[in-house]
């Protein structure tokens, strides 16, 4: 009785994200717009940020309760499905170049973010107080000058774009993201509830359900949002919010309370510094993610999720 009723949460949970992401998708583009403010730069902030919030409420919370392997297994998971599924499965739908600035910064940016964590994860085999208080440092950081650098070489071209009321877009950023948000938990809790039935380790349950449950806010906005046409915040919402990921939510669940890093911890993180390195290098050449880079991708978190449940289960 228990399966069957998560079960209906679980589609439930999928209806409120797809519809949430929908409204959240035109409210910030509109708003994108109404401000001369590029699409991308919305997805790496607001977007980003917003879709992320179920990764902090779980991951935060798992500090909190001393799950260490899901609060860490959350983020290095959700991170490599935001990187392969997302990019990869919306880059098979419709292949779209990549902005400049996204390309030579933030990519990059998210780059160095994998190899600090690497490195603050060996250096004292945990994150502690200290730790967190650097990567906070560093998402106030990113924050401010990723706004200041927009609103300076703001749009301020005369193009004739349809755009909602300001009102209106508020209101479909608010709904929408409160849909995507509880969408999010049900889908997470229910699924958390089936894999621990089915005697599943935590590990996995983090690297894997937890994390792709988590990621679906990025996958269903960065989706619905190639399909309509803003390929900048799709992939902007992917890099915003792996470097979300990383600073606030590593920052915030360090801070609250240190996380014991074990060696498969630090085998994953170092998977996922050697995966975005590669993902890097043909957008690099390409300028742009094609149908083969993407189905790569989607390829490649199969056989990372195939690897899991070699090792961790």
């Amino acid at each position: 009785m228990l399966m069957a009723f998560n079960i209906f949460l679980l589609i439930v949970g999928f209806v409120l994200l797809i519809k949430g992401a929908d409204f959240f998708v035109d409210g910030s583009s509109s708003v994108a717009k109404l401000i001369g403010i590029p699409g991308f730069v919305i997805g790496l902030t607001v977007v980003a940020m917003g879709t992320s919030a179920p990764e902090a409420a779980v991951s935060v919370t798992a500090s909190l309760q001393g799950s260490n392997a899901i609060a860490l297994g959350n983020i290095v998971g959700s991170n490599m499905f935001n990187l392969l599924v997302v990019a990869g499965f919306c880059a098979v739908m419709k292949p779209y170049k990549i902005e400049k600035v996204m390309l030579y910064r933030d990519f990059p940016i998210n780059i160095v973010l994998c190899a600090l964590l690497l490195v603050l994860m060996l250096i004292g085999n945990s994150l502690g107080l200290i730790d967190g208080i650097i990567l906070l440092v560093g998402i106030v950081s990113y924050v401010a000058f990723v706004v200041i650098s927009a609103v300076k070489n703001r749009d301020t071209s005369s193009e004739d774009v349809k755009t909602l009321s300001p009102f209106m877009s508020i209101l479909c950023i608010i709904g929408g993201l409160a849909a995507v948000i509880f969408g999010g938990q049900l889908v997470v809790d229910s699924a958390t509830f089936i894999a621990e039935e089915l005697g599943w380790s935590e590990t996995f349950i983090g690297l894997t359900i937890v994390a792709v449950g988590t990621s679906l806010p990025e996958l269903v906005t960065s989706i619905v949002a190639a399909r309509k046409g803003e390929s900048g915040l799709a992939l902007g919402n992917v890099i915003g919010s792996d470097i979300f990921n990383i600073l606030f939510i590593l920052g915030s669940a360090s801070a609250i309370s240190p996380i014991a890093v074990d060696p498969d911890a630090i085998v994953n993180v170092i998977i996922l510094l050697c995966v975005t390195s590669a993902v890097y290098i043909p957008c690099v050449i390409k300028k742009s993610i094609g149908r083969i880079v993407g189905f790569l991708c989607v390829l490649g978190y199969v056989g990372y999720t195939i690897y899991l449940l070699m090792t961790t289960i």
